[in-house]
């Protein structure tokens, strides 16, 4: 994801230590029951859309935002999935210590949207649309997020010590 500006400009008095940090996922899905996945430019793997909102965004905007920066694919958010602070920091490879607490909402593809998925941005090597019973090798949060937001209704899922996916 890139380094929004108001982070580069914490990092400059802050440094590399640890910034606890809002994220928003976005699990989009198309008529089909498709799910849209990027395979991410900083290390390869695929995974769902996100990203950090900007400050004054509201986190369903920020979804929104990052979904049409990433695979040019317009949604609507639907519900909130889940709630969960990532037990482990990230190191990034410059150094920076983050650690993100992720709010993850089920999104609906507007219509043509899947025809309209494509990179649009660098922080992409590749988008697409993915069967539930076809999707590319994802590390096990990523499948936790797509399997909580395939449930059309209930409540969204809060992250406790005891219950968190690694």
């Amino acid at each position: 994801m890139a380094t929004p500006d108001f982070i580069r400009d914490l990092r400059a008095t802050a440094g590399h230590q640890l910034l606890f940090l809002p994220g928003v996922s976005a699990v989009v899905f198309d008529d089909q029951r498709r799910v849209l996945l990027g395979r991410r430019a900083d290390n390869g793997a695929w995974s769902v859309i996100g990203g950090i909102p900007e400050p004054g965004e509201q986190p369903a905007d920020c979804a929104v935002r990052e979904v049409f920066e990433e695979t040019h694919v317009r949604c609507t958010p639907e519900r909130v999935v889940l709630v969960h602070t990532r037990e482990k920091p990230v190191v990034y490879p410059n150094g920076d210590i983050c650690q993100y607490m992720d709010i993850t909402f089920r999104c609906r593809a507007t219509a043509l949207a899947a025809a309209e998925a494509r990179v649009n941005d660098d922080e992409s090597l590749d988008v697409g649309w993915f069967g539930l019973d076809e999707l590319p090798d994802l590390k096990r949060f990523a499948r936790f997020r797509i399997e909580q937001a395939a449930e059309t209704e209930g409540p969204a899922w809060f992250g406790t010590a005891e219950t968190a996916p690694a």
